[in-house]
């Protein structure tokens, strides 16, 4: 692939991908070589890079790690990982690892360390902890979650431990990384590691997580390469839930707007949120991923996405279990129930592959109802053009022209 913000990811969530025990006794088996067995399907369905979720020693779902410069056992070891990324790059895939640097587990042998040797230990300036009450010191943690500890990013310490686990896999191989809750670390602290990683990998690609904020901001604050589209994200699937295509009319204007500074992360689904498919059923899952594939930005395809999974993310333990599903050993495995989306997901990924310059296209609107949407995406620079409509007075209908009218993509359903 020749630019990482010009590609198309593949979302995987490796423990539950592989079928690995999240919260159960854990177990030790080689489970990235099951992944790598998947590489071949990620080749044929059209994207051109691997987009992973937590690899590293875990206590549980991968995001409480305690220690990052391992491989979950559950996973394999560096071998396993050496493998998948030589196996990767053998079929042209680039390979982004997701980086946890806002916290850690609780149970991570530093932060036990920290609290048992206390304010003037060595660790003890890594967490933030509060030592008001020298008998029951209290860590910081991530939105609430006591298991996840969160670093303290205003030390020193901190900076260079991340850039050097961020640069440790970059010389690996890995190519790039997904900043986990970017959005809770100072913008500062990202501006000051991620120059020195690139000074080493000056093509690594930087994805943060942003739920909501000022994207534009962040990303010029930060430095990182990308954000996470939230906001499309949730006009794609609320329009037509809805069945008001204005908010998604009004969320693509502010997408240009992102887009003109920086190209953002854009999805409909992901390891956190409930399967699109169940969202507006398969058939307005057609239509999310049309709009997905024909607008700006470096589209990701959540795994099982392109099989029509369902899945319902709820808010208790257990609750992303759903959205994170075992695959079977193989492709094989899989059921004939979904071969039909698969279809036409290499159908528009292979649009879209057909023509780079929608990665940083602008989109005029056409047509506008509540229930009729039509846009020409065009090229920044160049000839490109292509005209979207989208339908769902009755039924769900879409269709992907050229600048001469010919058809290139049509749903009716």
């Amino acid at each position: 692939m020749d630019r990482s913000d010009h590609g198309t990811w593949w979302h995987v969530y490796p423990l539950g991908f592989t079928g690995a025990p999240i919260r159960t006794a854990h177990d030790a088996q080689p489970r990235l070589a099951r992944l790598a067995g998947w590489l071949d399907y990620a080749v044929e369905l059209g994207v051109s890079g691997l987009l992973l979720g937590p690899v590293f020693s875990a206590e549980t779902h991968g995001y409480d790690s305690v220690d990052q410069y391992r491989i979950d056992p559950r996973l394999g070891d560096l071998e396993d990982f050496d493998a998948l990324v030589a196996a990767c790059h053998e079929r042209g895939l680039r390979l982004v690892l997701d980086g946890v640097f806002n916290h850690v587990g609780s149970g991570h042998p530093w932060v036990r360390r920290a609290l048992a040797e206390g304010p003037d230990g060595e660790r003890a300036g890594f967490f933030r902890i509060d030592w008001s009450d020298p008998r029951a010191p209290r860590t910081a943690d991530f939105e609430g979650h006591a298991s996840l500890v969160a670093l303290d990013h205003d030390s020193p310490a901190v900076a260079d431990y991340v850039t050097d686990v961020m640069t440790t896999w970059l010389d690996r191989g890995a190519d790039g990384w997904r900043l986990d809750a970017a959005y809770a670390v100072s913008p500062r602290f990202w501006a000051q590691v991620l120059p020195r990683v690139r000074a080493a990998h000056p093509d690594a690609w930087f994805l943060g997580e942003v739920i909501h904020g000022d994207y534009a901001a962040f990303a010029a604050a930060s430095g990182i390469d990308s954000i996470t589209q939230y906001e499309l994200w949730k006009a794609i699937w609320s329009s037509l839930v809805d069945r008001n295509f204005f908010e998604l009319d009004w969320a693509l204007t502010r997408h240009a707007e992102l887009s003109a500074g920086q190209l953002p992360a854009t999805f409909v689904g992901n390891h956190d949120v409930t399967r699109i498919a169940t969202t507006v059923g398969p058939e307005g899952a057609v239509l999310a991923l049309v709009v997905l594939l024909t607008v700006s930005g470096v589209p990701a395809v959540y795994y099982g996405d392109e099989q029509a999974f369902t899945g319902t993310k709820e808010e208790r333990l257990g609750g992303d279990d759903a959205v994170r599903p075992a695959m079977p050993e193989s492709p094989a495995g899989l059921p004939p129930a979904g071969a039909w989306m698969f279809r036409v997901h290499q159908q528009l990924l292979g649009l879209r592959r057909r023509h780079p310059w929608l990665a940083d296209a602008t989109t005029t609107t056409t047509g506008l109802t509540n229930t009729r949407y039509a846009y020409t995406a065009r090229a920044l620079d160049g000839p490109g053009e292509l005209h979207v409509e989208l339908d769902v007075t009755d039924g769900h209908h879409a269709v992907v022209r050229d600048a001469a009218g010919a058809t290139l993509f049509a749903y009716d359903a």
